[in-house]
């Protein structure tokens, strides 16, 4: 019997690539983002050999964007996006402006006409949803002031890109009537209508969310979890997250991305937004190594040595001209030198709305087909580059953050996050514990009625601030990072408690543990037999398998209760 497997063949072969070049690359010490991008470089139809269904492989990508955005909104309130928006609204709109307009002068220099100039620098002016929360999150800046930043101009530039989308048919239309009617001006009163509506459309989707959804959602995952169907609660996730997304596009013309953001934000004032965002996460990553072997297909190698010098001009203004462009604006705003170097490293790239934008634009014929071409380039190579833009601006923070000679720079500098601020504790003879959830609270508990000097090191707010309000210390932040840890004075330390229950985590964070204080007594928890020997092998002193307890716990019952039973 024949079957059709594009589906199956674009998927298989573009994960099994993407794992054995990101493997490659990861052992080069580079990102497997590259890995990743150059698989897709391989799948397509510019190299010889397997070619991966171009028109499946975006819409697969697609999903990952949503399940991305879902993710996001979830550590989000509309309180948290509301505080960034004095920054946010007009520091996206000004970018878009600077960028749009360095687009029109290389496109004038390439003899194209002004429409083309303005398709292509709208291309170029919008950071790809992927590449800037995966950076973010890799970072542990998510929960930051600065990740908060961030996320509201990443929303900003979507829904900037929605009215651009609806406004391009609009433009082409009135430009061929233009040339008709020879010469005659525009019909701006068609063009601020059809603004209008679409505005209209994002705030009605929005009104919905905020008044119905809010509502809604938290009460339908509370009825599924009461079920106890683990299968169902994760359908009920993908069917809100999906379900919501597609259903914004559709009725209102919202993207994806923007639909499921609401979505998750909505989701994020129930108790079980953190079981939802876990539930979710191994299809999130699946699907989001799927868009950037989606954008790898797209390229065409040939173009660096057909038109090297537009394509180091297109970089340009997406690594250089956008960035500079928001390191400005936030500086202006009396933000620090470290929020403005991270916001232009999270912009210092381009992805899946500048590939939705060229494709109208090349379809309306405002765009040739060199324009899109150069847009491609510039988005791998820009993504490619990220990583190393972001290590950059680390590096660089502290020493420009230092600099005094900057007019822009404030005289005081606003309070970052307190995630941001590692002041190192003061306590000697403490127990240190890793993570303040299930299992950390009701150790800290325990130790608070023993007397026992404290210290909790979370990075989630909500845990931070609950940990916070039971008068514990506590640093925020993640405890791989190195100068988490050093701030929680691992040397002055009685014990180590690792409370998280990722082990790859745990683990990292147990080695740089042992290595600073051989006698530390570390403690720490595993779900299966490798991990407990993945622990003991980076230095736990003891480890507590979470399976081996709870039966260790029922067969003491069952081994009380046996006496009675003969007896009777």
């Amino acid at each position: 019997m024949p079957h059709e497997t594009t589906l199956i063949s674009t998927i298989v072969i573009g994960l099994v690539l993407a794992f054995i070049l990101g493997a490659i690359a990861n052992r080069l010490r580079i990102s497997p983002l590259v890995g990743y991008l150059l698989a897709g470089v391989v799948a397509g139809p510019f190299t010889p050999g397997f070619v991966a269904d171009q028109t499946l492989a975006p819409q697969l990508a697609e999903i990952g964007v949503v399940l991305l955005m879902f993710g996001v909104g979830m550590h989000f309130s509309p309180k948290e996006l509301l505080s960034v928006k004095a920054i946010a609204i007009p520091g996206a709109l000004v970018q878009i402006t600077v960028a749009t307009l360095l687009g029109m002068v290389l496109g004038w220099s390439l003899g194209w006409p002004l429409s083309a100039g303005i398709v292509f620098g709208v291309a170029l002016s919008t950071a790809s949803t992927v590449v800037l929360l995966r950076e973010m999150q890799e970072r542990r800046l998510l929960e930051t002031m600065r990740g908060r930043i961030a996320v509201g101009w990443l929303i900003v530039e979507d829904i900037a890109m929605v009215l651009a989308l609806v406004l391009l048919p609009a433009f082409a239309h009135l430009g061929k009537t233009q040339a008709a009617a020879g010469g005659a001006s525009f019909d701006v009163q068609a063009l601020i209508l059809t603004m209008g509506f679409t505005i209209g459309k994002v705030v009605a989707f929005i009104a919905v969310m905020m008044l119905a959804g809010r509502r809604v959602v938290p009460w339908v995952l509370h009825r599924i979890a009461h079920t106890g169907s683990r299968e169902l609660f994760r359908l009920a996730v993908l069917s809100i997250s999906l379900g919501i997304a597609f259903g914004a596009s559709a009725l209102f013309d919202v993207s994806f991305a923007l639909g499921a953001f609401f979505a998750g934000m909505i989701l994020s004032e129930s108790e079980l937004s953190q079981r939802a965002a876990e539930e979710t996460l191994p299809l999130r990553d699946a699907f989001a190594v799927l868009f950037f072997v989606s954008v790898g297909m797209l390229f065409d190698p040939s173009i660096l040595v057909r038109d090297p010098w537009p394509v180091v001009a297109t970089v340009a203004i997406i690594i250089f001209g956008k960035s500079l462009a928001a390191f400005a604006i936030v500086l202006a705003f009396r933000h620090p030198m470290s929020t403005a170097l991270t916001i232009s490293a999270s912009l210092a790239q381009i992805g899946e709305f500048s590939f939705i934008i060229a494709a109208l634009g090349l379809h309306l014929e405002l765009l040739p087909q060199r324009a899109n071409d150069l847009i491609l380039a510039g988005a791998l190579l820009s993504i490619c580059a990220n990583p190393l833009i972001f290590a950059l601006a680390a590096r660089a923070g502290p020493k420009l953050g230092r600099w005094k000679g900057s007019a822009a720079e404030p005289v005081a500098e606003p309070e970052e996050d307190k995630e941001t601020l590692l002041i190192p504790t003061r306590l000697n003879e403490h127990a240190i514990i890793v993570g303040y959830g299930r299992v950390g609270s009701l150790i800290a508990e325990r130790l608070l009625l023993e007397g026992r000097p404290l210290l909790v090191v979370e990075e989630r707010r909500d845990l931070v601030d609950k940990a916070r309000g039971a008068g514990i210390e506590v640093i925020s932040g993640n405890a791989a990072q190195p100068g988490v840890l050093a701030a929680a004075n691992l040397e002055g330390a009685q014990t180590l408690v690792v409370a998280i229950p990722h082990a790859f985590e745990a683990g990292q964070i147990v080695a740089q543990a042992r290595s600073s204080n051989t006698e530390l007594e570390i403690v720490a928890r595993a779900h299966f037999d490798a991990e407990v020997e993945l622990l003991r092998q980076h230095g736990a002193s003891f480890i507590v398998m979470g399976e081996r307890e709870i039966a260790r716990g029922m067969l003491e019952r069952i081994l009380l209760s046996r006496p009675a039973a003969s007896a009777a």
